[in-house]
Parts: structure tokens; C-alpha cells; sequence
């Protein structure tokens, strides 16, 4: 079953926002502290395989939890709103979604909203 494209207001973006920024901040800070943890670079070494796969764990579940929203991410810590004109873009650590391209711009053709 494919699933529908949500369109937002940017009302309706700005509601979702706090769990995003939440759920996003939660998952930044857990693959901080796995790494964290790390003593020498010896042992990064050799945990690495295994410090990867818990990351990826941790930004898969991100991952699912942002597009379980109807949002879409298009890159680490970088997710966007689809408003049926463009997106509007926020990356973490950003303070709100201030920014708006088109589907053609990409993150380097963001503007402000203002």
C-alpha cells in the first residue's frame, strides 16, 4: 500500500515541529554519548563496526519516527515539510523552520521565511 504525501501549512508544520526537534535532539544526543564513551582511538578502532551499527540503529529509528510525521528527511539531521509549492527546511540545531525551496533547490537554494 503506497503511502500519501502530506502536504503542510506552515501551521500545520510548525505543530509538528516540537516533536521533530525532540525526537531529533533525543537521537543526535544518544549517537553523542555512544561515541562519548569511546577512550582512546584503539578502541574506536576496534568497536568501530559495532559503534556504526548502533548509530545506524539510532538514525534508522530517527528516521522512522520523523516520516511516521509525514515529513520527509533528506539528510542527517536535515529534515523537510512538503507544503504542495516546495519544503519548508529545518537541520538541527536550528531554533524553528525558517527556511523554504523549492523541489528543484535543494538545502543550498533555501531561503527565509519571512
Amino acid at each position: 500500500m503506497a503511502e500519501t504525501k502530506r502536504i503542510f501549512t506552515y501551521e500545520q508544520a510548525l505543530d509538528t515541529f516540537p516533536m521533530v526537534r525532540d525526537v531529533t535532539a533525543n537521537a543526535v544526543q544518544q549517537v553523542q554519548a555512544l561515541y562519548s564513551r569511546v577512550q582512546s582511538q584503539e578502541e574506536l578502532e576496534q568497536r568501530g563496526e559495532e559503534l556504526e551499527g548502533a548509530a545506524n540503529t539510532i538514525i534508522e529509528t530517527w528516521v522512522a519516527d520523523v516520516t511516521g510525521l509525514g515529513c520527509e528527511v533528506k539528510g542527517l539531521w536535515l529534515v523537510d515539510w512538503d507544503c504542495g509549492d516546495g519544503l519548508y527546511c529545518w537541520r538541527f540545531p536550528e531554533e524553528a523552520i525558517g527556511f523554504f525551496h523549492g523541489y528543484e533547490d535543494g538545502f543550498k537554494g533555501r531561503v527565509p521565511i519571512v
